[in-house]
């Protein structure tokens, strides 16, 4: 993926698991499951992680809900975009 690419990451999130969503910021950029990972810090560390080695920019989003923002926080602190809709 070039370096001045984009991709965008959408996070289903639950009290557990999250699902993650990708898709390339093309015009016509296909939406691909990426998989679940644990709701647990360390696994968001790893997906963004293996995400972040596309050398894509990266924007996250996920919807506001019980789980608060510490997922919104410890992206932004990761150093990538996110949004909480």
């Amino acid at each position: 993926m070039e370096t001045n690419s984009e991709l965008f990451v959408g996070l289903d999130t639950s009290k557990l698991k999250i699902s993650v969503a990708v898709a390339d910021g093309e015009r016509n950029g296909e939406v691909r499951f990426f998989g679940d990972i644990s709701a647990e810090p360390a696994s968001v560390v790893s997906m963004v992680a293996k995400l972040a080695k596309r050398g894509a920019k990266l924007h996250f989003c996920y919807e506001a809900g019980p789980t608060g923002y510490e997922l919104y926080r410890q992206i932004i602190e990761l150093g990538h975009c996110c949004e909480v809709v």
